[in-house]
């Protein structure tokens, strides 16, 4: 069952255990096709040639980028897999796809605008990708930049034209989303981003007027931009925060990989935030007997230990804590590819995004990313918040199931190591993660372990949030300040269960409202996972081995919740 681990080749990474199989090719047609239609995404897993262009967003766009999907179902449907590893991979593929063209068909891939992951964006986060170490490189992001006015036309055509259909973004997303353009535009006499970003770039004289022009035009497309999006579609967009159970249904199929039970999910979410908060507060009597919660966190919040002020500080102890774990980890609990061994902790230019990682290239020549965003003035942290959040995204999270994915060429195909992602897989790995970095000890101080249990209780909370607004259900007697959800019934629910500070509650929220269905995959990944693990180990009984289990999970690639729990139930 367990993999013997793939050679390494003279690139770092790993040669195929057998010839490619035509689903093999077929999934490599597929990669170099959706890399030409979504150039955003080639620079992302690091496919060259595109990086000086954006997808094309006008309806016409998006029909064609459709019909690439439906013909690719198609054809994987008329393979006849040759072996075990095509069985998981045409699974995969036929779900992924099969779920991604369901949203298309709907019409809510058009029309997608919001605060936290929408095409707006892919605008700004694909230019933290690009290479500057050259005039060559920058020439390119000049081009990119310059062609950002046209890229922003189509997708204009394509939201009115959606909204004209009936799909278009909540009044409260299309205002955040305008929002978000006039601050990157540099509106209110605060600097842009895109002149941050050209302004330091040590190039000649020709190229420094190209990079001058292609910013000023953007800043006036991004202004141009914003308005129009309210004069479009605020008269035709709805009051109404929630989406409704039709489109939540596609959306958490998206995400999770699996048809929920949304009403079975939502009164689980409920038991398992009251199982973190008990947890959390027999952890706090540990840190501040008899001060609750509120006291341990104000006795961590004044340790020195435990704080980091500075942006230069918090990166580099970002990167020692994953440089750290990576070492005790290796050989002992996972067996890790040399190339994965390298992840880079960064913080990014801008505020709003979050805490998120990029996936390495190919080659490896880019690697694994770890990212923190920031909001505006903050420059200190906590790091009893972050040690559990650097093991999620980091190892044995995100970095090593992504970096091992993308290095196993041996067992899986292309789209598989780099084109295939569902969020409840993804991020319910990463969560079982902090989980089992608090069973192999990693997280017995107190401190670190309150803050493994404070992302729980996040992530439980907004299973119930995210599932309770979208849907409209009711509120159990005595769980928050109103029986239904509202806006300010959620940031209330939101400042008794999240310990942040009060603007980075305001865009969970927002991210939540906009981002329907994402939400809840953490924790609902992570329970198919420890449901599999636990049903493996009576199975396996004395027998059970914990790292080739994990292994045997890796090697399987990434897969919806559905296809990756049938798999597991082989192990």
């Amino acid at each position: 069952m367990r993999a013997s681990p793939p050679a390494a080749s003279v690139r770092g990474v790993s040669e195929p255990a057998r010839p490619p199989s035509p689903l093999d090719q077929l999934a490599d047609r597929f990669v170099d096709a959706h890399a030409a239609d979504q150039p955003t995404v080639a620079t992302y897993i690091g496919v060259p040639g595109h990086d000086d262009r954006w997808p094309d967003l006008t309806p016409d766009g998006h029909a064609a980028s459709a019909d690439l999907l439906r013909r690719t179902v198609a054809e994987v449907e008329r393979v006849e897999p040759v072996d075990r590893r095509d069985d998981v991979a045409r699974s995969a593929m036929l779900e992924r796809l099969g779920a991604e063209l369901a949203l298309h068909d709907a019409g809510w891939t058009q029309a997608a605008l919001n605060s936290m992951e929408s095409p707006l964006q892919d605008f700004r986060t694909t230019f933290d990708l690009m290479p500057t170490d050259t005039e060559e490189d920058w020439a390119v992001v000049a081009r990119r930049v310059a062609g950002i006015p046209e890229a922003l036309g189509g997708y204009v055509a394509g939201l009115t034209d959606a909204a004209g259909r009936g799909r278009v973004s909540a009044v409260r997303q299309v205002r955040l989303a305008a929002g978000i353009a006039r601050r990157w535009a540099g509106a209110g006499g605060q600097p842009g981003f895109y002149a941050g970003l050209t302004g330091p770039a040590p190039v000649g004289q020709a190229l420094r007027a190209d990079l001058d022009r292609a910013v000023e035009g953007v800043q006036t497309a991004l202004l141009d931009f914003a308005d129009t999006v309210e004069r479009e579609l605020l008269p035709r967009a709805p009051q109404a925060d929630g989406v409704g159970r039709e489109r939540y249904a596609l959306e958490s199929r998206l995400f999770t990989g699996m048809d929920l039970d949304l009403e079975e999910t939502y009164a689980w979410g409920w038991a398992e935030l009251a199982r973190v908060v008990a947890e959390k507060q027999a952890v706090a009597e540990q840190i501040a007997p008899g001060q609750g919660v509120a006291g341990a966190v104000a006795a961590l919040d004044a340790d020195p230990a435990r704080q980091v002020r500075g942006r230069d500080a918090l990166q580099a102890w970002l990167q020692d804590t994953a440089d750290r774990a990576m070492r005790a980890l290796d050989g002992v609990h996972f067996d890790i590819p040399g190339p994965v061994k390298r992840v880079e902790g960064r913080l990014t230019p801008t505020s709003g995004e979050g805490v998120y990682y990029t996936g390495p290239t190919e080659d490896f020549s880019r690697p694994g990313r770890m990212w923190w965003s920031l909001p505006d003035g903050v420059t200190d942290m906590t790091t009893w918040r972050e040690t559990t959040t650097v093991f999620h995204e980091g190892v044995p999270g995100h970095h090593l199931q992504i970096g091992q994915t993308v290095y196993n060429a041996a067992l899986l195909n292309r789209w598989q190591r780099l084109l295939c992602w569902c969020s409840g897989h993804g991020e319910g790995w990463a969560l079982y993660s902090e989980r089992l970095m608090g069973e192999l000890g990693f997280l017995d101080d107190p401190g670190d372990r309150l803050g493994m249990l404070d992302a729980q209780e996040l992530r439980a909370a907004r299973v119930v949030l995210d599932i309770g607004v979208h849907l409209d259900l009711p509120i159990p007697p005595g769980r928050a300040t109103g029986d239904r959800w509202t806006y300010d019934v959620a940031l209330a629910f939101l400042r008794e269960h999240v310990d942040m500070e009060d603007a980075m509650r305001v865009d969970e929220l927002h991210r939540y409202l906009g981002w329907p269905g994402q939400a809840p995959s953490y924790k609902v990944g992570e329970r198919v996972f420890l449901t599999c693990r636990a049903q493996a180990e009576q199975r396996a009984g004395a027998e059970f081995d914990l790292k080739a289990w994990h292994r045997s999970v890796l090697d399987l690639g990434p897969l919806g919740l559905g296809p990756l729990a049938a798999e597991l139930a082989r192990f």
